[in-house]
């Protein structure tokens, strides 16, 4: 399967500078993507766990003024049946991983997301992100701007 990238908004005037990076570092995101067990995963600015005991974790450095979150699914793992009948099928695991780190950068539980956006990004946001397959995966890593 070819990596997918979802298109990211524009940034605005305001978000230039080290957020230049943001695009340059998603775009060689399997580079900064390792997975391992969650003993070997401590040095990741950030990291996903998966229900084997591995973690999806992000090694690139940090860019001042931004956060970033990943979150991974196995890409074989069966729809949960309740959030396909309210959400659809269609790359949900690429929708799915995209709202879970969008929401752990608004710092809003999921279940908070669903009610307010669904599996979609609202729109005007100035986050960035990467869906992407890796090996067995479905891989998201996103930006957004730390707050003022």
């Amino acid at each position: 399967m070819p990596p997918r990238s979802d298109t990211p908004p524009r940034l605005s005037r305001a978000d230039a500078g080290a957020g230049q990076r943001v695009p340059v570092l998603l775009a060689g995101a399997p580079r900064h993507l390792r997975v391992a067990p969650v003993a070997d995963s401590g040095g990741a600015v950030t990291r996903s766990h998966l229900g084997d005991g591995r973690c999806v974790g992000w090694y690139a450095p940090p860019v001042p003024g931004w956060r970033v979150a990943v979150d991974a699914e196995r890409a074989d793992a069966p729809l949960p049946t309740a959030l396909v009948r309210r959400f659809g099928a269609t790359d949900f695991w690429a929708r799915w991983t995209r709202v879970e780190c969008l929401a752990k950068l608004a710092d809003v539980p999921v279940a908070i997301w669903w009610q307010r956006h669904g599996l979609e990004v609202p729109p005007g946001t100035v986050w960035l992100w990467r869906t992407l397959p890796l090996t067995n995966l479905v891989i998201t890593v996103a930006f957004a701007p730390t707050p003022p």
